[in-house]
C-alpha cells in the first residue's frame, strides 16, 4: 500500500503543477465570465440571499431547506481542510501558499456556484426513499445522455470515496494523541460508531444535525484564533506581509522550515484551497441538489457563502495561528496535520492544545458525514430508484465507515497526495461539465437577473423554476 501511495504522490505532485491549476483557475474565469461577474463582487446581495436568510422558508420543491442543504455543503468543506489542509499547504509550499489560497477561493465562489446550477438543474426525484439527488454522473447521463462514461465514473467513485476519508481520522488521531494522549483505537471506535448513528438516519437526519454543528463549531473556533490574534496583535501586520511576499518570492529557509519555491506556494495553496472549499471538484451539485428553492440561480448564492466563509475567512485565521505563533519552523519532528494544534498549544499550554484538538475532531467528524453523503448520491446512481434503493445504501454506509476505522497509520504527507489524485478526476469531470454546459448556465443566470428578479421587484408572483429530470436506471441489482 505504501508503494502505491508513493506513486500516487508522483502522480499527484505532476497533476498538480501546470494541469490543474491552468484548469481550475481558467474554470473560475469562465465561471465567473459566465455569471457577468456576479459571485466575485456582489457580496452584499449573496449575503442578503444566504446568511440572512438562513432561517426562512423556502418556496419551490425540494427535500430540504436552502440553509440545511448548505449546512451539508459546509460539513464537506469546513473540516479538516481549514486546519489540516491548511498546515499541510505552509509546510510544504510556505506562507506564500495562503495567497493562492486566496485566489482559489475568490474564483472558486463562481465556479461552485455553476455546479450548484448544474445541481440543481439534472437533478432526479429517487421515489422509494423520497429524495432529490444528483452528482456528477447524474448530470453527464442527463446533460449529455451518455452512458457507460457516467456508469464507469460512479463505479470508481464508489470505490475509492471512502479512501479520501482516511485524511480525516489521521488528522483527529494526531491531534488527540498531540494534547489528550487517548488510545488511538478508542478514537477510532468513537469515530465509527457516533458517525454511523448519523448516516444511518439518511439526508434528513444529517441536514438536521449539521445545520446545528456546523454554524455552532465554525463560531466557536473563529473565537479562538481571535483570542491568539490579540495575545500576538503586534505580528498581524508582519504576518500578512510575510504571506504576500512569499507568495511570488521564493520563502527562505528558517528553524525546521526547509524552505519553497513559488511554485510550490502555488501548487499547494491551490490543492489545499480546493481541498478546503470543493470548488471545482463537483460536491456543490450533490449537496445542493436537493434543496428548496425558488430558483437555481438563487440557491447558487451559497456557492458564494460556503467559499468566501471557508477559505477567506477560516483558512485565513488557521494561516494566522501557525505563522503567527511560528510553529511551522520552530517545531520541528511534529506531524504537518498538528500545526494548528500545536499552535494553539504554544499560546495557550495545555487548554489551547486541547482546544484545537477538538475542534479538529469536529471538523473531521462533519467532513466524514458530508463525504458520505455525497458518496452515496453517487451509490444510488449505480443501484437505481428501486426496492432495494434503501438496503444498498445500508450496506454501501459499512463498506464507508470501516476504512475509515481500520486504515488510519499511513503517513499524513502519502494520504495527502493520494487524496489529491482521486480529487483530480473529479476536478476534471466537474470543471468540463461546467464548460460544456455554460450556455445552459448562462440562460438560468440570464433568467433569474432579467426577468425572475424584475418580476418580484415588482409584486408579481412567477411560479418557482425547477427541475425534475425522468431517469431510468443502470442499476446492477436489475
Amino acid at each position: 500500500m505504501e508503494s502505491i501511495l508513493k506513486a500516487c504522490s508522483a502522480f499527484s505532485d505532476w497533476a498538480w503543477g501546470a494541469p490543474l491549476t491552468i484548469l481550475l483557475l481558467g474554470t473560475g474565469v469562465f465561471s465567473t465570465i459566465i455569471t457577468r461577474g456576479s459571485f466575485f463582487y456582489r457580496w452584499k446581495f449573496h449575503f442578503k440571499n444566504t446568511y440572512g436568510k438562513m432561517f426562512d422558508k423556502a418556496d419551490g420543491v425540494g427535500t430540504v431547506s436552502s440553509f440545511a442543504a448548505a449546512c451539508t455543503a459546509m460539513a464537506n468543506t469546513i473540516g479538516t481542510g481549514n486546519i489540516a489542509g491548511v498546515s499541510t499547504a505552509i509546510a510544504a509550499g510556505g506562507p506564500g501558499a495562503v495567497v493562492w489560497m486566496w485566489i482559489t477561493g475568490l474564483l472558486g465562489c463562481s465556479t461552485k456556484a455553476c455546479e450548484i446550477i448544474l445541481g440543481q438543474r439534472y437533478r432526479v426525484k429517487f421515489k422509494n426513499v423520497d429524495e432529490y439527488v444528483c452528482d456528477r454522473s447524474f448530470a453527464l447521463k442527463n446533460a449529455f445522455h451518455l452512458k457507460w462514461l457516467p456508469l464507469i465514473l460512479a463505479i470508481l467513485t464508489s470505490l475509492a470515496a471512502p479512501w479520501t476519508c482516511l485524511v480525516q481520522t489521521e488528522a483527529v488521531t494526531s491531534a488527540c494523541q498531540e494534547a489528550f494522549h487517548i488510545n488511538k483505537v478508542i478514537i477510532l471506535v468513537l469515530i465509527g460508531v457516533t458517525c454511523s448513528l448519523v448516516i444511518f438516519g439518511g439526508l434528513r437526519r444529517i441536514s438536521s444535525i449539521m445545520e446545528k454543528v456546523v454554524p455552532l463549531m465554525a463560531g466557536i473556533y473563529i473565537l479562538g484564533v481571535l483570542t491568539i490574534m490579540v495575545t500576538h496583535a503586534s505580528q498581524i501586520l508582519p504576518t500578512f506581509a510575510l504571506i504576500v511576499k512569499c507568495a511570488f518570492t521564493p520563502a527562505a529557509a528558517v528553524g525546521g522550515f526547509a524552505g519553497a519555491t513559488v511554485r510550490e506556494a502555488m501548487r499547494f495553496g491551490v490543492a489545499r484551497g480546493l481541498y478546503s472549499n470543493d470548488a471545482g471538484a463537483g460536491y456543490g451539485m450533490i449537496a445542493h441538489s436537493p434543496a428548496k428553492t425558488d430558483h437555481p440561480v438563487r440557491q447558487a448564492s451559497w456557492g458564494w457563502g460556503e467559499v468566501f466563509f471557508d477559505t477567506i475567512v477560516i483558512c485565513t485565521m488557521s494561516a494566522l495561528a501557525i505563522l503567527m505563533t511560528g510553529v511551522y519552523y520552530n517545531r520541528p519532528g511534529i506531524s504537518q496535520s498538528s500545526y494548528v494544534t500545536a499552535a494553539f498549544s504554544s499560546a495557550f499550554g495545555g487548554i489551547g492544545a486541547g482546544f484545537a484538538a477538538l475542534s479538529v475532531t469536529v471538523f473531521a467528524w462533519t467532513t466524514i458525514i458530508g463525504m458520505y453523503y455525497a458518496s452515496e448520491n453517487t451509490f444510488k446512481y449505480l443501484i437505481g430508484d428501486n426496492k432495494y434503493t434503501r438496503l444498498g445504501c445500508y450496506l454501501y454506509m459499512v463498506y464507508f465507515i470501516v476504512p475509515v476505522v481500520v486504515f488510519s497509520d499511513f503517513d499524513a504527507a502519502l494520504l495527502w497526495s493520494a487524496s489529491d489524485m482521486l480529487a483530480i478526476f473529479y476536478i476534471i469531470v466537474s470543471c468540463l461539465l461546467i464548460i460544456l454546459k455554460g450556455k445552459e448556465i448562462n440562460r438560468l443566470f440570464n433568467d433569474f437577473t432579467d426577468r425572475y428578479l424584475p418580476a418580484l421587484k415588482r409584486g408579481e408572483h412567477p411560479e418557482p423554476v425547477s427541475y425534475e429530470t425522468n431517469y431510468s436506471s443502470q442499476s446492477l441489482l436489475q
